[in-house]
């Protein structure tokens, strides 16, 4: 157990009105925490589990430090790099060695197109070489056709293929956003999932015209600026530091102590049952997934746990394989492949992660680092076998895009199940209305990737905004709720 985590029976329960409990130890639970002492509140943190991070998870395979959850984090929103800074991991934060990744699609691993917005072209030559000629051809007459009204949620994938085609959502959309929510681009809702997106959708005639005002606004960035960032050792060594940097400023982290109950008390305040024990505190931060989130509010607030009873989740896994250098020589230069479920492959992506990560090459030079995922929303037959044939199906698929077919001297399989909330159309309204419900309880706040948005910057982002809440500043809340954070793609594989 690391000095950032202590066991529920070691701390004696706290009271008093300046005292807040956050229920969750995952990045958003400890970046609210992290916020509310700044703020001067004294904090307690509940988790579960036996450890801090929720699915930002260090191990290492062959010796090697490596990611067994998500692998990075968007760079050009300033909430998780800067909880970065602040946890004392500034000199740690490194970009990717390589963004260029490929398309294994139509048989052959084909560059990854640039110029588009999660897939969406701003013109039919930025998907030449992915899409057949008929495809780009269908792409060209998005321009004389009529305006189409994306009214208060549309699907990605039936808007943009009424407007551009099937094929640019099933060979492009399709797969990058599989990556971030491991979910299906025909429910996904625009509005949550691509915002910046959907509001240039409704201030421009054709859907190529508004990509290209998108990346007019784009172009302004410093060419230098990265768009993403990793940590040497791993994105999973953020959660400890910040877990740490909780304790150095005060606050108490317990884990193995399930929240079992939640009450409002009588001096309206709240009464919290965990491991065991009773804690009572003014207020709560409640930063678990939405299925938990539910089941603890449904005594107090009942209308926001039917709506967080209905967030869905996928389930996913990761199948990471170590390789000698030697039997690894022939694979494809760049950052890895994404995979259309059209082509009707098993694994949805790859990444070489030693080529990725400067860190991960430079851990052991003779070791090769690949990690594949599998698993999407409504699928999850892959999701039944067991580890010895989930390497088999990614030694397979890796086999047949690129050729490596020698043994792994290592695998490791992390399964993460109902890992990526769904935000499907009307998704935006739902948050919106479980908040109205939220907000009718003094004391109480919710944050996490179930509301606006499933990356790191937005569960950041989220519990900044559920710490600002419970001191009464309620801007943070409202700015999220208009404008969710989009989750980009962090490159192949993640």
């Amino acid at each position: 157990m690391s000095a950032s985590e202590t066991p529920a029976g070691d701390v004696p329960p706290d009271t008093g009105p300046g005292h807040v409990v956050v229920v969750g130890a995952g990045i958003a639970g400890l970046a609210a925490a992290h916020r509310l002492l700044e703020g001067g509140a004294r904090v307690t943190v509940l988790e579960a589990s036996d450890r801090v991070g929720g699915k930002l998870l260090p191990g290492e395979i062959a010796g090697v430090r490596v990611d067994l959850g998500a692998e990075s984090m968007l760079a050009r929103r300033p909430e998780a790099v800067g909880l970065a800074r602040a946890a004392g991991l500034a000199d740690r934060l490194q970009p990717p060695s390589t963004a260029t990744a490929s398309l294994w699609t139509r048989g052959a691993l084909r560059p990854m197109p640039k110029g588009h917005v999660m897939g969406v072209p701003g013109t039919a030559a930025a998907l030449s070489g992915v899409l057949s000629e008929e495809g780009l051809a269908r792409i060209g007459r998005d321009a004389d056709l009529p305006r189409t009204e994306v009214g208060d949620d549309v699907a990605v994938g039936e808007y943009v293929a009424a407007r551009l085609g099937r094929e640019v959502v099933d060979r492009l959309v399709e797969p990058l956003l599989g990556g971030v929510y491991a979910g299906d681009a025909y429910r996904i809702s625009l509005r949550s999932a691509v915002p910046q997106l959907f509001e240039a959708a409704r201030t421009h005639t054709s859907l190529t015209e508004a990509v290209r005002a998108l990346q007019g606004r784009t172009d302004t960035s410093p060419p230098s600026s990265p768009v993403f960032m990793g940590i040497e050792g791993g994105i999973g060594t953020l959660p400890p530091a910040v877990a740490a940097s909780v304790r150095a400023r005060g606050g108490e982290i317990l884990t193995g102590a399930p929240v079992t109950e939640l009450r409002r008390t009588a001096s309206d305040g709240w009464r919290i049952v965990a491991g065991g024990r009773v804690l009572h505190a003014g207020a709560v931060v409640v930063a678990v997934p939405a299925g938990p989130a539910a089941e603890l509010l449904r005594a107090e607030a009942p209308a926001a746990a039917a709506e967080l009873s209905a967030v869905e989740y996928a389930s996913m896994a990761l199948i990471t394989l170590a390789y000698r250098r030697s039997d690894a020589a022939a694979l494809p230069e760049g950052s890895g492949f994404l995979v259309p479920p059209v082509d009707g492959r098993t694994i949805k992506a790859a990444t070489f992660a030693s080529r990725k990560w400067g860190w991960i090459a430079d851990e052991d030079p003779d070791v090769v680092v690949l990690r594949t995922s599998v698993g999407r929303y409504g699928d999850t037959a892959v999701l039944g076998r067991d580890d010895e044939g989930l390497v088999a199906v990614a030694r397979h698929d890796l086999g047949e895009a690129t050729g490596l077919t020698a043994e792994p001297v290592a695998t490791r399989v992390t399964r993460w199940r109902d890992g990526l909330p769904q935000y499907p159309v009307g998704h935006h309204a739902r948050v919106a209305r479980l908040r109205e419900h939220v907000a009718k309880l003094p004391g109480l706040a919710v944050c996490g990737a179930a509301y606006d948005g499933v990356g790191i910057p937005a569960s950041v982002a989220s519990a900044y905004a559920a710490a600002d809440q419970i001191r009464g500043d309620l801007r943070g809340v409202e700015q999220l709720t208009a404008h969710p954070v989009q989750s980009l793609h962090g490159g192949a594989g993640e």
